[in-house]
């Protein structure tokens, strides 16, 4: 199963990024996404957990700002992607391949856990949440991007909600409706859920 699951990315890796949200390439996205994750971080230069990272855009945007920035995905063409794209904005962020469910790193060793399009497509959340809950220092910040997306696929902000709340006392969720996260109008479930206890 993992390794159908490392395939399908590989084959993904070369186009992904021609989503708006995914590449980060309009200027006018690129800053939407930079403005919210600044918003509800720590500030920089906490130590973040990116799991399934991509071609790393988001990693690769919270190093320029000053972050220490850890990405991890399943897809080695993915975590190449994100390579090279560190390495041509001259950014420091270490990428590794390896499988977001399972985090490669020892607990209570980020200040930030950061998932985006990621927790809705595991199996086992419970687990998963577990996992990385315990990556975070006493005072870290859980940051999870997730939707119900209109294809019927996803995770709704309540049982987001839910999963985070059996290891986490404070959980708020933000609507991310604005069309400039995602260089469109969207219509199905999208948001932000951040606990930073």
């Amino acid at each position: 199963m993992t390794a159908d699951v490392e395939r399908f990315w590989d084959s993904q890796a070369a186009r992904f990024d021609e989503e708006p949200d995914h590449g980060l390439r309009d200027p006018e996205v690129r800053a939407c996404w930079r403005d919210l994750l600044c918003s509800v971080l720590p500030p920089a230069p906490a130590r973040v957990a990116d799991l399934g990272c991509g071609t790393g855009s988001i990693a690769v945007l919270l190093a320029g700002e000053g972050y220490d920035v850890h990405g991890v995905d399943l897809s080695g063409a993915m975590v190449a992607a994100a390579r090279v794209k560190a390495a041509e904005a001259g950014l420091e962020a270490l990428f590794q391949q390896g499988d977001a469910a399972v985090p490669p790193w020892e607990p209570g060793s980020f200040d930030v856990v950061f998932a985006r399009h990621v927790l809705w497509a595991l199996p086992e959340p419970e687990a998963v949440m577990r996992r990385w809950t315990g990556l975070l220092r006493p005072s870290g910040h859980l940051v999870l991007v997730e939707g119900l997306w209109y294809t019927g696929g996803g995770l709704s902000a309540a049982r987001c909600r839910e999963l985070v709340a059996a290891h986490r006392r404070a959980v708020v969720v933000h609507p991310l409706d604005d069309p400039l996260l995602w260089g469109r109008t969207v219509t199905d479930e999208r948001y932000l859920l951040l606990s930073a206890s």
